[in-house]
């Protein structure tokens, strides 16, 4: 795990809510990965940010839940990606993850759900996963 995975866990408690920067929930910080906010990280080195690993440009995901799934959204719905990425800017703009920003993230994505629940890719996988609708936060 990258040492500003560690301190964004630390700075943010997310071993005591036990719930990442989307309400997802975890057991292990082992499960958590750093997703890039602003600049993504394709982008980074061609702006000369390096990996672009910066608490700014940074949110705490479950790596096969919620980071999984918002990359899924990417590819699906551009403004629900971009108004889910806003409420995670928010909650590293306040220093805290904010019960209020969580639930708006929550809201989007039933959006999503209801959009495409019941669709699948080319390979018959489903679009939204079972396990990408269990949130801790609702």
């Amino acid at each position: 795990m990258q040492e500003l995975t560690k301190i964004m866990i630390k700075k943010y408690a997310l071993n005591k809510l036990k719930y990442d920067f989307m309400g997802y929930d975890f057991n292990n910080t082992n499960q958590l990965s750093f997703h890039h906010l602003i600049v993504p990280r394709r982008e980074c080195k061609k702006r000369g940010l390096g990996e672009g690993r910066f608490m700014w440009n940074g949110a705490i995901l479950r790596q096969n839940t919620s980071h999984d799934y918002l990359h899924v959204i990417e590819n699906y719905d551009l403004e629900r990606f971009y108004a889910i990425t806003v409420e995670m800017i928010d909650e590293n703009i306040k220093g805290y993850l904010d019960v209020k920003n969580i639930r708006y993230i929550d809201d989007i994505l039933r959006g999503f759900e209801r959009e495409f629940c019941g669709q699948h890719i080319k390979r018959g996988t489903p679009i939204i996963k079972e396990e990408y609708t269990r949130r801790k936060i609702r």
